[in-house]
């Protein structure tokens, strides 16, 4: 992963305005409540990173390895606000598992920043096309992903 990026063992610490940066809603304000954020991949080292970039940030993280896992956390909870998930996992990839929630009307508009680790050419289109918000590709960029999530969580 890149220097700045989420490392493969155990995540670099975050300084500066990284570390200060509030979260915000549509109003413009602070989050009052906490974020809640379902990190979907079948890597338990990207799991950890993720998980811990983003509770450093004061988010509450849910994890599932497959996307059956991630549909059925989000048919059991009512609150999450925002999901990352990877494309490339075995059974029901990215793509398959994004369509699913995108059918799922309590979510049908949730945030979905795809994750992919083979960027290629027409990646970030087949992802949009399959109901993701945004996209990052792999080696993550924790600077980046926080500002992805930042942006869709101030709608």
């Amino acid at each position: 992963m890149t220097e700045a990026g989420i490392a493969h063992g155990s995540p670099r610490r975050l300084t500066g305005s990284a570390q200060r940066a509030p979260r915000v809603t549509g109003d413009d304000g602070p989050v009052d409540e906490l974020t809640r954020v379902l990190v979907v991949d079948d890597d338990i080292r990207n799991v950890f990173a993720i998980t811990a970039v983003l509770e450093r940030q004061g988010m509450e993280v849910f994890t599932a390895e497959t996307g059956a896992e991630a549909l059925a956390t989000l048919e059991a909870r009512t609150d999450i606000d925002i999901a990352v998930v990877d494309v490339m996992m075995p059974e029901m990839d990215g793509y398959q598992t994004m369509q699913r929630i995108r059918g799922m009307d309590r979510y049908a508009r949730l945030p979905l920043i795809a994750l992919t680790a083979k960027a290629m050419r027409g990646d970030r289109e087949r992802c949009l096309e399959a109901g993701a918000t945004d996209y990052i590709a792999k080696p993550v960029d924790t600077s980046q992903l926080l500002s992805t999530l930042r942006v869709h969580l101030y709608r």
